[in-house]
């Protein structure tokens, strides 16, 4: 059964060029289109899609509110946000207010049919060099963080803190296994205990508690010095 996909952005050039790419693909298909947040939140209560690709910036409500709305529902799809990340300073509220990654509009087409994928699968999106511009673009901002800043995450081992700092960093399940001399398996482990103990929505919620907590610098060097 193919992926159902709701796409939310005011500009139709930009929903008409996902749907052209999508309709080509045969495990993913578009449900609904919205050109507002409220239209996109009524979409998704409505068809009930696996994924929605939110805009930020849309008249009305906003991608933003959109996304915590949506999230806040039984069950809800999986939000990926897209934006032109370089002069939108949202992104940070948006992917706490639910989203699972997000996606710059000058991205590859085929790097969103797979970002879908990704996020449908249950993991979430946020490559390494987003990961460090997100920490940087909010490093100096003086209510960052609802967490008080603190390189101490009680509850959580010395090995999961070393695996939650690299995450912050962006690193995948492959690189940290690589980078700590063990398996993928055990790696996933980790995450699922990291997700359990820390009460986190998924790995991108992972990262801005990383981010939060201090164990990610601005720079993306590690802070933690336990």
């Amino acid at each position: 059964m193919p992926l159902r996909v709701v796409l939310a952005d005011d500009q139709p050039l930009i929903r008409a060029g996902l749907v052209m790419v999508i309709t080509d693909v045969p495990d993913i298909e578009v449900v609904g289109e919205a050109g507002t947040g409220a239209e996109a939140v009524r979409l998704v209560r409505e068809l009930s899609p696996d994924v929605v690709v939110m805009d930020i910036r849309m008249p009305g409500m906003d991608g933003i509110e959109a996304t915590r709305m949506i999230t806040k529902d039984t069950g809800p799809p999986h939000v990926i946000v897209l934006t032109t990340f370089d002069d939108d300073d949202n992104v940070y509220n948006a992917l706490r207010a639910g989203a699972s990654g997000f996606l710059v509009k000058d991205m590859a087409l085929d790097d969103i049919i797979t970002a879908i994928r990704v996020v449908a699968a249950g993991d979430a999106l946020i490559a390494p060099k987003v990961t460090r511009r997100l920490i940087e673009e909010f490093a100096d901002r003086p209510q960052r963080a609802t967490t008080p800043r603190s390189k101490e995450i009680h509850g959580i081992t010395d090995r999961e803190l070393e695996v939650l700092t690299l995450i912050g960093q962006g690193m995948s399940n492959a690189r940290i296994a690589e980078a700590m001399f063990i398996s993928g398996a055990t790696v996933k482990a980790y995450v699922t205990r990291l997700l359990a103990k820390l009460d986190a929505r998924d790995r991108v919620h992972l990262v801005i508690l990383a981010y939060e907590h201090g164990l990610v610098a601005p720079t993306g060097r590690s802070g933690a010095t336990r």
